[in-house]
């Protein structure tokens, strides 16, 4: 019998890469023996020195060692804040360079899957956030007690490396000030914190939302299991902090893999947050969807509704509807808007949203867009347009099926992955034609952008 060695790991070495351009993530991306490699941290045209740490039969991934030819856009990464957490992938990016970047994740997704004369699309330069920092709404940070030290933060990326989050500059200061006397109030109570590697119950997540117009703060304790020790008394202490009105409970189990369960009760405060959008009102309960960055989704929509060219005889059809927020908007300027989602707790929240706004002309039903879209037709509703605003998996091919057999006159598509919308608009293409593609940036310092594409259809 053979005696099995095991073998030696290859120690890492040093290489010298020149940075071609950016990757979908943000990464620089270069060549190192006619392989590509990933570089997180590096820019174009920078020559720089990496620890190659990933080893695969097609690509490589390194881990920056140090800057040996600058790149004229690189500036400097905030102070205080760990590199390795998600959300500011391209903080060290200057940002007029995030800008061009994001409208070339576009154009090279249309590139990719070159949907039908895309090379004539219109995509227009990429409208900047009135904000470049502090614009986030939503804090959504992970808590742990390793060894009696808590930590609140986020995960390194694909890791279980949690980085206690004492400063994160895109975040509103109010939700990391309230997330972080959060942390202190857990300590003080000496609240049970759930412990990933004895699956034991206890507080998990910390999730705070804050209304940019009324200033209206909702804290969510996401807890594995229901009753946790002294819990109610944690609720109590929030809802002492300045601008803090609502507070609640959602519980979750270990086998899990989403962050929120399905059980949310209110343990103290209002119902709901106010935020205002347009001039029109929004309730917004935990689960309610909203944009993460308030003050751009208001030019996110306005171009969205410019795009759908609305007149007074129109019926809108609002897909994806969610709280209601683009349908209750485009009323004032159609005969009827007809809301479509799936999630009940939504379509509810929509409801409410259109009687606060004294709406008259929307309605909203529960359900999927394929099935309910072909039944109103069928009963005589015009389907004269449409807006679809879908998850980063874009469109259902079934869905698509349902658009290409009903064919609203003009639709608009919200995408927030440029590269489903490219492979959606291969199949949209065999009805409809693309006028313009409009990038919003939502989301400054990540590599996340937004864009609004005007589909008409085309004549036979």
């Amino acid at each position: 019998m053979h005696k099995q060695f095991k073998r030696k790991p290859q120690k890492e070495k040093d290489v010298i890469i020149t940075i071609k351009r950016l990757g979908i993530n943000g990464e620089g991306v270069g060549y190192y023996k006619k392989k590509i490699i990933f570089i997180p941290g590096a820019l174009p045209n920078e020559v720089v020195v990496a620890k190659i740490t990933v080893d695969k039969p097609r690509y490589l991934e390194g881990e920056l060692v140090r800057i040996k030819e600058k790149s004229p856009d690189r500036v400097d990464f905030p102070k205080g804040v760990d590199p390795r957490i998600g959300g500011l992938e391209l903080a060290h990016l200057a940002y007029p360079a995030q800008l061009a970047f994001k409208h070339d994740i576009v154009v090279e997704s249309l590139r990719r899957y070159h949907p039908r004369a895309w090379q004539k699309y219109k995509v227009k330069p990429t409208i900047p956030a009135p904000s470049e920092w502090g614009y986030r709404n939503k804090a959504q940070y992970q808590i742990e007690r390793p060894k009696g030290q808590t930590k609140l933060g986020l995960f390194a990326p694909n890791s279980h490396d949690l980085i206690d989050l004492p400063e994160m500059p895109t975040q509103s200061p109010l939700t990391q000030k309230i997330e972080r006397q959060a942390k202190s109030l857990v300590d003080k109570l000496r609240i049970p914190i759930a412990n990933p590697y004895r699956h034991t119950k206890g507080l998990k997540t910390i999730v705070v939302r804050e209304a940019f117009a009324s200033k209206q703060v909702q804290v969510t304790l996401i807890t594995v299991g229901h009753e946790i020790l002294r819990l109610p008394e944690l609720a109590e202490a929030l809802m002492k902090l300045d601008h803090v009105v609502s507070v609640y409970q959602n519980e979750t189990t270990w086998d899990n893999p989403q962050v929120w369960g399905n059980k949310t009760e209110k343990l103290a405060g209002q119902n709901q947050i106010m935020e205002v959008l347009l001039d029109k009102k929004f309730a917004l309960s935990p689960r309610a969807f909203f944009q993460l960055n308030p003050v751009q989704t208001a030019n996110l929509y306005q171009t969205a509704l410019k795009y759908l060219d609305l007149t007074p005889d129109m019926t809108l059809i609002d897909a994806y509807a969610g709280v209601g927020t683009l349908g209750i908007l485009a009323s004032d300027f159609v005969k009827q808007v007809i809301g479509i989602e799936t999630i009940p707790e939504a379509v509810a929240d929509a409801k409410h949203n259109v009687q606060l706004n004294h709406v008259k002309n929307a309605d909203y039903l529960q359900g999927s867009v394929e099935k309910i879209l072909p039944q109103l037709q069928k009963s005589g509703v015009p389907i004269d347009a449409l807006i679809v605003d879908p998850p980063r998996t874009g469109l259902a091919k079934s869905l698509i099926k349902t658009l290409l057999k009903v064919q609203p006159k003009t639709f608009v598509y919200i995408s927030c992955n440029p590269s489903t919308l490219a492979q959606d608009l291969v199949l949209l293409g065999e009805k409809y034609d693309v006028r313009v593609i409009q990038n919003v940036d939502m989301l400054p310092q990540t590599p996340r952008c937004e864009c609004v594409a005007k589909l008409v259809l085309r004549d036979k």
